[in-house]
Parts: structure tokens; sequence; C-alpha cells
């Protein structure tokens, strides 16, 4: 560790103490450094160490050491006021608002010192010449904490009315303050409106947006503003997480998981900040988190997951029912504490309301994987259940029937029900013959035996038809287990028997239909499997909708008839597919879609709008295939298991981003990421889906949250499931979001790991601007050996790909790199000179008239920045201007306003060189080139504007 002998060295530690993370080490060097002060036997020296170790302690979990150097500075102040300097004069009075806060979180100070303080923080505030602003700000945060809401809301008034100087809060803390207030009196619209300034960016600082974030999560919920609160949760949780001081707002996030159904995300994000439980420095902020988490293990209790493990305070293990009970004690404790120093009950009455808060959505789709801690609310059923009363007999018989005539997937259920409820007797022939029907079909191939007990019992209710259609369906079964000939062989003989009794009119047309249709699906099943004829299959399937049109169209009520006529043309599109003929199929499929929706069972039509949307797709016609699965996604409705949410909305995705809807797109995948951890998919399918809403979002400017989103998909991305290009892909998304936020460092480590990965592709471009990406984020980052050497080896394979352009980019690049070495101005010089050569080897070598234009321009590009560059250096040589002016020059319109910069940094360079004549020549140069422009061009008013500045410092 470097010693400390100066107030130099003593400020350059503790500029890069400040920049260390928040926490107890950078507390701990704070206190080092104040020791250091001391032997210097500098005054100022020591003021400064107290202000830096007063700001870290602020902005800490140990916030109750703030008071011992604000004490001592003010003693200071007092004694030798001269001691202080201007800048150290504003943070004295500066932190006299950081003191009246950080005493009303400190239950012990008594409320009568509080109020001593404020009127000294008035009194010094008067002395120096301040506005009233910060002082009434004070008073009511002081007002507002004990619920004296009429004083509240006289200081509110008050500090917005004062004048803003330089002592007020930036913008941004004060508009989060406001706005806390609205929510507090029930305004959650009012508070949203005083915050957007600081959600759109128009104002921030170190702490905001991150608190306005975190605090808008609930009012938006409370909205109906679902779709933002997640937003917020994602952009927010990213800026709170590296920030120990803000244990408030990270509770804000943990609530909210609680009350939209993300309780398991809450678990996790518990899990990440264990010192949260039990540091004390800041007991408000501690009250805060505590509140929250006995609401989210109170709802885990509630859910009856009371005895899943949770995270907790360290040295035991922690159940959901035992943290809640402790989390509540200890939160009700600490706001006793508060309501005793205050004289009310009113923190405890909020910190109770606020643990008896109810969910406010039953579960809102993050886009980050989180396991589900309770079943999804049941789906609404396409028709009301039976009243959960009736539980009888009669009523259970009564569902059962209603729920198979209209073909509702729940009959299988409540067929067993009704066997259940039964038992062995009680039942008609009929009824057991249904019941027995129905578990036989439940049970897929394994149950095809059942089918003829089914058949006995029909047989036995004076039903032949359907004796002989349960028989049939046990036929197909068989097929479907590998017994194709032997089903062949029944079937055949079955629908002899069901003709000669539909022709003696002994059976109906709903049963004859039922054994053709089975003996359909098995000529169907053989022609899939190469075991049989298509056309075999063709007259059979075609025999179905002949007998039911022959005996008239089935009215609306007959939804048995109307299925078998629809799964007839949805046989005949498959064979029409096969035949090659897609037109044909695509009419039949949609022909088979309108009959299932007409028998009121759109679910079953599913399967055929997906099939149309693949004919439309493979024909060019992306807006049918969009049309089509949109359909698909409505039809089935609550019937439509989660998987098939997933395969639906992730090509509804696809098709909508193809047409420039990214919006749209990313709702549809973030939809596909929630049913995919509802189908137990998140390692698979749910991965997927989060790598393309991660672009999505991306696609949309909306990095934080696409970072949170991308950075989850990677944790279940594998090359072997999904493809190395996906996993590519992410990380390349991943280092653009997070350059974009200004993590370089973390950027660069995103884009190398790419890098890593596709250095094995045959085709090595993508490998190239990878390694080029990773170099731009090492040089931001400060790591000028990294970035040359990832530079070095972008160039390289741009060379080999013999893409000149991105090669001479990359030498610029090092150049300006070498320049930031202490001696790297010969290495400088070096490099933009081999990009000069690179450049002008390539022009000759090039008869493409296209390529001829592009390189000119970079050729240009490079001498205009070796100008740059030398001037920088401190040897400025005007050759490269004048080249790179008469190089944009010769690309005539195109290269009009690359000539003008030119012409100008030429100019500035002339002045600074003490040739006024050369520089008036070029800005007059720049005046006459836009003499005719379009006077509305933003780019022609600044040029001119510089030209004619350069005019008049030239004389």
């Amino acid at each position: 560790m470097t010693e400390i002998t100066d107030l130099a060295a003593l400020r350059r530690a503790m500029a890069e103490n400040a920049e260390r993370p928040e926490g107890p080490a950078r507390n701990a060097r704070a206190e080092q450094l104040l020791a250091a002060a001391e032997g210097l036997n500098v005054p100022l020296a020591v003021i400064e160490a107290l202000g830096h170790q007063l700001s870290v302690y602020n902005y800490s979990s140990e916030k109750d050491k703030m008071f011992v150097p604000v004490a001592r500075l003010l003693r200071l102040w007092d004694e030798r006021p001269g001691d202080f300097d201007a800048y150290e004069t504003h943070s004295l009075h500066w932190v006299f608002k950081w003191m009246s806060a950080g005493m009303l979180d400190q239950p012990h100070i008594p409320l009568a010192s509080i109020e001593k303080w404020l009127g000294e923080m008035e009194r010094r505030y008067r002395l120096a010449g301040h506005s009233e602003r910060a002082v009434r700000g004070a008073e009511f945060s002081v007002a507002a904490h004990i619920g004296d809401l009429a004083r509240a809301e006289r200081a509110y008034a008050a500090w917005l009315a004062a004048d803003r100087d330089e002592m007020a809060d930036c913008h941004a803390c004060e508009l989060y303050g406001q706005g806390l207030w609205q929510v507090e009196r029930g305004r959650d619209a009012a508070a949203l409106t005083a915050w957007r300034p600081v959600l759109e960016g128009e104002f921030s600082c170190a702490h905001e947006p991150h608190s306005v974030l975190a605090a808008s999560l609930v009012p938006l919920l409370r909205l109906g503003r679902a779709e933002e609160a997640r937003a917020h949760h994602l952009r927010g949780l990213r800026l709170v997480r590296p920030m120990e001081s803000m244990r408030a707002a990270y509770a804000e996030h943990v609530e909210f998981c609680a009350l939209s159904g993300n309780e398991a995300r809450g678990l996790e994000l518990l899990a990440e900040r264990p010192a949260y439980f039990t540091d004390t420095g800041h007991p408000r902020s501690r009250l805060d988190f505590l509140a929250v988490v006995t609401l989210l293990t109170g709802r885990l209790t509630e859910l009856g997951l009371g005895e899943e493990p949770v995270p907790g305070p360290a040295g035991r293990t922690w159940t959901a029912r035992d943290l809640a009970a402790h989390a509540r004690t200890e939160a009700l404790a600490l706001a006793e504490r508060f309501d005793a120093r205050n004289g009310t009950s009113y923190v405890g009455d909020r910190t109770r309301a606020r643990m008896a808060r109810r969910p406010l959505v039953d579960r809102l789709p993050l886009g980050v994987r989180t396991l589900r801690t309770a079943p999804a609310a049941p789906a609404a059923a396409a028709t009301p259940p039976a009243p959960a009363a009736e539980t009888s007999l009669p009523a259970l018989l009564a569902e059962a029937h209603r729920l198979a005539d209209t073909l509702r997937p729940e009959a299988v259920d409540a067929w067993a029900a009704v066997a259940r409820a039964a038992g062995d007797g009680e039942l008609t022939p009929a009824d057991r013959a249904l019941a027995a029907d129905h578990e036989a079909m439940s049970r897929g191939p394994e149950g095809a035996e059942l089918f003829e007990r089914a058949a006995e019992l029909y047989a036995a209710a004076g039903d032949p038809g359907e004796a002989l259609a349960a028989r049939a369906r046990g036929a197909y079964f068989r097929a479907l287990r590998g017994e194709p000939d032997t089903a062949l062989a029944r079937v055949t003989g079955l629908s002899e028997e069901v003709r000669a009794l539909y022709a003696a009119e002994a059976t109906g047309v709903r049963q004859t239909a039922s054994v053709l249709m089975s003996r359909a699906r098995i000529l169907m099943h053989r022609a899939r499997t190469g075991a049989g004829p298509a056309r075999d299959a063709e007259a059979a399937v075609r025999e179905v909708p002949a007998l039911v049109e022959g005996h008239g169209t089935p009215d609306e009520g007959d939804a048995r008839l109307m299925a078998r006529v629809a799964e007839s043309w949805g046989m005949l599109a498959e064979l029409a597919v096969a035949a090659g003929d897609r037109a044909e199929a695509a009419e039949l499929l949609r022909r088979a879609v309108a009959e299932y929706v007409r028998a009121g069972v759109p679910w079953c039509a599913v399967e055929y709008e997906v099939q149309v949307a693949a004919l439309a797709e493979e024909a060019g016609d992306r807006a049918e295939a969009e049309r089509a699965l949109r359909a698909a996604l409505e039809h089935g409705g609550p019937y439509l298991e989660p998987a098939g949410q997933v395969q639906l909305r992730l090509r509804i995705a696809e098709l909508t981003a193809g047409r420039g809807d990214v919006v749209a797109a990313a709702e549809h995948a973030l939809q596909a990421t929630h049913w995919a951890d509802q189908a137990g998919e998140s390692g698979t399918s749910g991965a997927w889906a989060r790598q393309q809403l991660g672009g999505y979002l991306l696609r949309q400017g909306r990095c934080a949250e696409a970072a949170e989103v991308l950075e989850s998909a990677l944790a279940d991305l594998r090359a072997g499931t999904h493809g190395d290009g996906a996993v590519v892909q992410a990380r390349w998304w991943l280092g653009d979001c997070l350059e974009e936020l200004g993590e370089h460092r973390a950027a660069a480590e995103q884009r190398l790991l790419a890098a890593d990965i596709a250095r094995h592709w045959p085709e090595q471009r993508d490998h190239a601007t990878l390694a080029h990406l990773a170099a731009d984020s090492l040089g931001s980052a400060g790591l000028v050996a990294e970035a040359d050497r990832a530079y070095a080896r972008a160039g390289e394979l741009w060379r080999a790909l013999g893409d000149t352009r991105l090669l001479v980019r990359s030498l610029r690049a090092r150049a300006w790199l070498a320049l930031r070495e202490d001696s790297g101005t010969a290495a400088a010089e070096g490099l933009m000179t081999e990009a000069v050569e690179v450049c002008e080897e390539a022009l000759e070598n090039t008869a493409d008239s296209g390529a001829l234009g592009s390189l000119t321009r970079e050729l240009a590009q490079t001498h205009r920045q070796f100008g740059d560059l030398l001037a920088q250096a401190g040897g400025p040589d005007g050759v490269h201007f004048e080249r790179a002016i008469a190089l944009f020059g010769s690309l005539g319109p195109a290269g009009l306003h690359d000539r003008t910069a030119a012409e100008l940094a030429a100019a500035e360079l002339a002045t600074e060189l003490g040739h006024p004549e050369e520089a008036r020549a070029r800005a007059h140069a720049v005046l006459a080139a836009y003499e005719s422009a379009d006077e509305t061009d933003e780019t022609v008013r600044t040029r001119r504007a510089a030209a004619a500045r350069l005019l008049g410092t030239a004389g």
C-alpha cells in the first residue's frame, strides 16, 4: 500500500477508495486514511479525510458511524473555520441533511435531539445565506416518519415553495421524496407522474433512478400496469444489487416478487444478500427488509410451503414458517423501538399493514428463470363447471354426460369421479359402459382390452352399435401399440357388422361413423408407417363425411358427428401433403378447422392451424402463417398444454419480429418463458425463449432488462442442447447490453467467451467481429494492453478474411491505444502508417467501383485520424489533414460532411500553430461548401457556426 506523505497522495488514495464497492472494506480503508491524514500535520488534510470517512459511512450498512466524524467536523469548523476551503465548507453544510435523516433512522436517538438538530441546521443555513428548502425538506421527513401528517403537509408545501439553491438535493432525489409522499397519501398515479422525469432519464444521480424504480413497483401493480412493473424490476434490481447501502430498495424488489406470484424469485434475492438479515448499522432499512421477509415467507406458508427450506440469518437452517415467525418478531420489536422514540404508533401500524399485504396478481412472468412455488391458478373452463356443492351422484352423472356430449377434455376425469362415487352399484348399464369407455380412453394404447368391457356393457344396455364402436376404438389402440394387422382384421369385421346394423336401422349414424372413423384411423396409421397403401386410407376416410353428409348436415348440437367430418378433412389434408398437393392440403385443413369451430370444440383445431402455418411458411406467406398460429393460440384456450403454448408463442414471436414488431415479439417470447417454466422445460425450451426475449429487448434499447434475461438464459443454454450458435448469440447480445450500460469489463468478458467458441467455426467472420468488439470493450475499461492484444487478434483475422476496411480500423484503434502509453508515440505513428499502407495497397489492387469508394473513404478517415493523433501527440502535421480533405472531396456529395469536418480540424490546428491566414482560408472553404445547402440540416448549421467562430478567432 502506497505511503501517504502529502496532501496530494492522500487525495489520490481517497479518490481510489471512493471507487471501491460499498461495504466494510471501503470503510476500514477510510479509517486508515484518516489516521494517515492526522500524521501530515495539515488541517485541511484531516478535514478532507473526515469528509471522506463520513461519505463512505453514509453509503454503507454502517450508517450509525456517521455521527462521530460529523461532530468532529463541526467542532473544527466552530474553532477554526478558516481551515476549510470552499469545497469543504459546502460539504459541511451539505451533511446536515444526511445527519437529520441519519438520526431519524436510529431509534435510540431521542426525538428531542432530532428536533434540536433541525433547529441547529436552520440556524447555520441562515447564517451561511442558504435557502430554507433543505431545512423544510428535512422537517417534512421527520413529520412524515412519526405520522404527524398535518405538520408533514405544511412542511411539504414549504419545501416545494422555497427557492432551490446549492444546498437543495438534486432534482432526482427531490422527486423521489415527493413521489413517496404521494404514495403514502394513497395517490399512486400522482407519484408516478412525479417520478416520470427520473424514470425517463431526465434526472439521475448516484442513487437514482435506483430508488425510484424500486419504489414504483407496488404502485404500478396496484394501478394494473404490470408490464411496466416487470420492466422496472429487471432494470432496477440490476442497479441496486452491487450497492450495499440500498437495503430498503432491495427489499422493495423482494416485496414485488411476493405480490406478483414470484415467491421463488424473492427467495433467490434473499439468498443473494444474507448480511441484510443481520446488519444493524441502519435500523430503518433493516425494519423494511424484515417486514418484507415476513410478507414473503408468510405467503409461502399460506401456499402450503411452510416446511420448505429458505435462506435466512446465518447459523441455523430455516423453514419458511420459522423465518416468517422470526422476521415478524424482529420487525415488530424494531418498529416498537421507533414508536417508543416517536411517541406514536405510526411506524408499527405501517409495518403491520405491509406484512399483511395481499398478492396483486396471480403470476407476472418476468422473463428470467424462476421456479413456481405454487400451482398455477386453474384456467377458466370453456363452459362453467358444476357448482362445487353438487357432489351427489346424479349431479356428477349430469356433469359427466354434459362434458362427454360436448367432447370436453374433462370428460375422462368426470366419468372417473362418477365411477368412484357409484362403486359397484347405482349405475345403469349404459352409464357403466360410458365410465368404462372413458377409463379405457384415458389409458391410451394400454387400455385396448378395457374397450371389450365397455362393449359388453353397451350390449347389455341394448346399444349394439355403440358396442361395435367401443371394440373399433380398441382395435385402433392395438394398431398404436404395434399390432396393425390384428387391428385391421378386427376393424374390417366390425365395419361390416355396423353397416348391416345401420342398413337394418338397428343403430344410428353416430355409432356407424365412429366405427368407420376407427377403420380410417387404422388405415391412415398403416399408410404413415408404410404398411398399407395411401389409396386404401383415402377411400376409408372419404366414407365418413359421405355417411354423415348423406344423412343430412349435422345440426349444431351434434358435436360428435361434426368432429368426425372435421377429422376426415384433416386426414385427407395429410394425404394431400404426402402426394405433394400443398394447396389442396391447406384448403382441407381450413375446412377441418372451420368444422371443429362450428362444432364448439375449437381446441381440436389447434393441430390443423399449426399445419396451415407450416404450409404457409413453406409457400413464403408469413402473414398467413402468423394468422394461423394466432388462431391456434386462441382456439387452444385453456386446453392448450404449456409445452404447446411455448412452441406457438416462439413461432409467433419469430414471425412478428420478422415484420419489425419487436414489441409484440417480446411479449410472446416472455409468455413462452413463463409457459416453459410451467411445463418443466426451463432448461430446454425455456432457455431458448429467454435467449430470444433478450434479443428482442435489446432491439428495443431496453438493455438492463435484456441483460437480466440473457444472464438467466446463459445459466441453462448448452451447446449440446441448443447449439453453440445460440450460446454465442446470447453472449454477443449480453456483451452489447453491458457495453451500453457502461459495464465495459463485463462486456469484454462476454465477447471473449463468445469469440472463444466461434474460433472453432469454419467461417471466421463472427470470430473476428467478436474479437474486435471485445477489444473495444477492453479499451473502454482502461485495459490498454489487453485491448491491444484483442485488436491484434482481430486484425489478423480480418487480414485472413481479406477485409481491408476492418483490418485498417483495428490498426487505427491500436494506434490510439499506443498513444495512451507513456512511451507510445512512435508505436502509434507506426500503426497509423501501416493502416495507410494497407489501405493504399488495397486501392491499387481493386477494380470494383463500390469497393473503391468504400476504401477511399477508409483511407481518408485514416489520414484524418493520423492528423488528429499527431496533433494530440504534440507533433502537429497538416499533411495528413490535406490528404484527408482531398480524398473526402473525391467522393463528391457523399463525402461533403467528412471533408468539411477535416477542413475545420485543419483550421483549428493552423490557429494553434499561429497561422491565422490558413485558418481563415479553411473556414471560408467550409462556408463556400455549404453556400446553397439545406438550412434545416443540423450538420450544416453546426459546421457553419464552427467556421464563423474560427473566422472570429483568426481575426
